[in-house]
């Protein structure tokens, strides 16, 4: 099977690009903008028809898109998020491959949910910020565009090369500083949040799957397990050895809070820890219902949260 790869050195695509090299019946080919990609081609400013020639070149089986942006203004999400993603459909469409699309979504496309709830496929998205928006946007296309394709609506991804400037890489970053500076108590504000973390091996073992199934629409991946970022703080304390105290602000979730290790930096080394906790206009709480995956994908999440968390934390640790 002949696999074209888009984003291959994203956080995601460079799991599923290790996943999908361990399945010898898999041809690989990475598109992107990098130096080290097979193909340089830039789908934010890139046209159809150039994309389309490259396909006819290549004819692939599976086109699996993980590129994206995670940050930025409405126009540059919009750009990388959801015109990148009309000029992959395009592609597709004109092209003489028939190749099938796996599109990464996310749970961002939701917004908020009821605290104690599943949400399902089924569920009327309403984001709540530009992000979700653009992602959104970018999944109705890949439904309405006709082609054969699956939007993988991934929630909270974790574990190794979490970025830092996440949520979790925050708590790690924070933990990391007060252990280095032998600082004996961590105060943290916006712990309450609670959210579906997924590891993100098991985001590209779904993304395989997904590549050899002929399940179509929406499918999210998730853990099926909502947890407090608090409760996530007090395990990466304990695989990480801190002793120390962790004493949690009071305010708001997803309120701008004070970061008390430390000082605001523009550094992107040295985020100040959880100055915004969770920008993805969530709310306090997200919780997939995964019974679609695991009905028409034969998937189930095999890592658990401790383990990412641990993962983390060793490339946290690696910086002391």
């Amino acid at each position: 099977m002949r696999v074209l790869l888009i984003g291959a050195n994203g956080y995601l695509g460079r799991f599923v690009a290790d996943r999908l090299l361990a399945d010898p019946a898999v041809q690989l080919t990475a598109l992107g903008r990098g130096d080290d990609a097979d193909v340089r081609f830039d789908l934010a400013t890139g046209s159809p028809g150039a994309l389309t020639r490259f396909l006819d070149a290549v004819h692939p089986g599976v086109v699996v898109n993980c590129a994206g942006a995670t940050r930025g203004g409405a126009r540059e999400l919009t750009r990388h998020n959801t015109v990148a993603v009309a000029t992959v459909c395009e592609a597709l469409r004109r092209s003489g491959c028939g190749a099938r699309l796996v599109q990464i979504g996310c749970s961002a496309e939701y917004g908020p949910s009821q605290p104690g709830s599943s949400t399902a496929e089924d569920a009327v998205p309403r984001p709540g910020g530009p992000y979700g928006v653009s992602k959104l946007a970018a999944t109705e296309l890949v439904l309405g565009s006709g082609l054969d394709a699956v939007v993988l609506r991934v929630f909270s991804p974790a574990g190794p090369g979490t970025p830092a400037g996440s949520p979790l890489g925050r708590l790690a970053e924070a933990m990391r500083r007060a252990m280095q500076s032998g600082d004996g108590e961590l105060k943290l504000g916006g712990l309450g949040v609670q959210r579906d973390f997924v590891d993100v091996r098991d985001v590209a073992r779904a993304v395989h799957a997904a590549s050899l199934s002929a399940a179509q629409g929406v499918i999210n991946i998730g853990s099926g397990r909502a947890v407090r970022l608090r409760d996530a703080a007090a395990v990466l304390a304990r695989v990480a050895g801190y002793g120390g105290a962790l004493h949690e602000l009071d305010g708001p979730p997803g309120a701008h809070l004070r970061p008390t290790i430390g000082h605001p930096r523009s550094d992107p080394d040295h985020p100040a820890p959880l100055a915004h906790p969770y920008p993805d206009g969530c709310g306090s709480w997200q919780q997939a219902d995964v019974r679609t995956a695991r009905d028409r994908l034969g998937w189930r999440p095999r890592i658990n949260l401790e383990e990412s968390l641990a993962d983390i934390w060793m490339e946290a640790a690696c910086r002391i």
